[in-house]
């Protein structure tokens, strides 16, 4: 074995093999390393293997061709070799880590040609390098890979015959989810201290209920929202010190979930309509019947958040088209959000709070627009207005947010969420019930099959985080049942 491997790398016919794929194949592994759940798709795969590791052998492969052929090619084949080999390996690290600008570019010419004038004769060492660098990229990749394929669904499993209820009432759904929008118990005071009451009582002329104390379980809008639709806690499943973002998160969101599966199960067409694709970031199989952003719209590598679309334009071209059906309608806008992500020194809390709460008028203006709608053609809907967290308002960036507060007015900044409903009648006597996301769709359940008994099952009310820095890092719960905040260990 030893021997047939020495054999394939000294012979000469597979060198452009070797250095075309030594040229892409750390670039590309080490951009999965850094965005796995974003970029975890067999069809992202394909597409990165072919334009990391298959043009290149391709390029290599024709120039060793030629190079046969030209007498002038054949002196500076290896020169043209490590030329072609760094720049591509460098273009691609430049691309894995959003930094292909003319500024690293020029740079990278020059250690380029540097080192096709000086270092042509080492061009297998190059290889070498770049291959121990691959062997260094998959002893992070491959623990990453095993978890996303033996990650366990056990927890998305119902304690009862929920997922099998079927309505006595079937209104059409709103379901419009303002990211970060803050409780209207909170934004009146604490580190928010807005008034809101001009929109407060425009929601209440329009017939909703404002729900004060309601709050997320989870800080973030990936980790709400998988909770929010499994009608389970994942508690962060199983995190450790590499967590970015919650394991197959978009896949609980939009492919298959138990909300899903009870609206389709009582026959309605499901919906989904956002102003961004952040749902569809690793091209997960959809479970909606429709929505209104197509994957031809979303890059295979990561972009940032798209143009933002016009969700209310989406919404009027399909609305007419489904009045025949009951209908549910997720609808995500992405304001006020919350204040940055970024780590940068110069970000403050107190110009992050002036741009939420620009922001948070802004989202009031657009609630009024799609509320006319929706009234305008749909008269005994459910409307449903909610937030998938808060708006982190009193710190400086989220980032803070996982470092161990006391102060309960940050803490409760971190969950704060708006919840005001329509009512397609009188609301029920349990909405008393509605305190956080993981109990909503349960609670509304019960509510359009006419039975509370899958009220007995619900979910413990508390808010969890997740902590790096303050405490040994783990899941711990910040805001218990009661709505008291706490700070106890879930994990370690």
């Amino acid at each position: 074995m030893k021997k047939h491997l020495a054999n394939f790398i000294n012979n000469k016919n597979n060198l452009p093999l070797l250095v075309g794929i030594a040229s892409g194949l750390y670039p590309m592994l080490y951009y999965f390393n850094a965005n796995y759940t974003q970029a975890n798709s067999v069809s992202q795969l394909l597409f990165f293997s072919f334009f990391f590791i298959v043009v290149p052998v391709l390029i290599f492969s024709i120039f060793n061709y030629f190079s046969k052929k030209i007498k002038l090619l054949e002196a500076n084949k290896f020169k043209l070799f490590v030329l072609l080999d760094i720049g591509f390996f460098g273009s691609f690290i430049l691309i894995s880590t959003f930094r292909f600008q003319l500024i690293y570019i020029i740079p990278l010419i020059i250690v380029a040609l540097c080192c096709a004038l000086f270092f042509s004769k080492h061009l297998k060492k190059i290889v070498v390098f770049q291959f121990l660098l691959v062997v260094m990229a998959l002893v992070s990749l491959i623990p990453t890979v095993f978890k996303h394929v033996t990650y366990s669904k056990q927890w998305l499993e119902q304690p009862d015959a929920i997922t099998k209820v079927i309505f006595k009432t079937t209104p059409n759904v709103y379901f419009i989810q303002v990211d970060g929008y803050a409780n209207v118990d909170k934004l009146s005071k604490g580190p928010y201290g807005y008034d809101n009451s001009s929109f407060n009582s425009y929601l209440k002329e329009a017939g909703f209920k404002n729900y004060s104390d309601y709050r997320s379980n989870y800080y973030s809008t990936l980790s709400s929202n998988s909770s929010l639709l499994a009608m389970k806690h994942h508690y962060y499943s199983s995190p450790d010190h590499s967590f970015a973002e919650l394991s197959h998160a978009r896949e609980n969101i939009v492919s298959k979930n138990s909300v899903l599966e009870i609206f389709k199960n009582n026959t309605y067409k499901t919906h989904l309509l956002m102003d961004k694709y952040y749902f569809l970031l690793n091209r997960p199989t959809l479970g909606f019947d429709y929505s209104n952003i197509k994957y031809k719209d979303v890059p295979f590598r990561y972009k940032g958040l798209g143009p933002v679309r016009d969700v209310i334009s989406d919404l009027k071209t399909v609305l007419p088209k489904d009045t025949l059906t009951s209908n549910f309608y997720f609808i995500q806008k992405l304001l006020p959000s919350h204040v940055t992500n970024s780590s940068s020194e110069s970000v403050n809390k107190i110009t992050e709070k002036e741009n939420y709460l620009n922001k948070l008028q802004q989202a009031n203006l657009w609630l009024q627009e799609i509320i006319t709608l929706i009234d305008s053609q749909d008269k005994n809907a459910l409307i449903i207005i909610t937030a998938d967290h808060g708006g982190f308002v009193g710190f400086n960036t989220t980032l803070e947010a996982r470092i161990k507060q006391t102060d309960p007015d940050l803490i409760y900044s971190i969950y704060t969420a708006m919840l005001a409903i329509k009512w397609n009648g009188m609301p029920p006597d349990f909405d008393t019930k509605f305190k956080t996301p993981v109990n909503f769709f349960r609670i509304l359940f019960s509510y359009l099959v006419e039975n509370e008994s899958y009220l007995d099952h619900l979910e413990d009310d508390s808010s969890y985080i997740m902590i790096n820095q303050g405490a040994p890092f783990g899941v711990y719960k910040y805001i218990d049942n009661q709505g008291e905040t706490v700070f106890e260990p879930l994990s370690n």
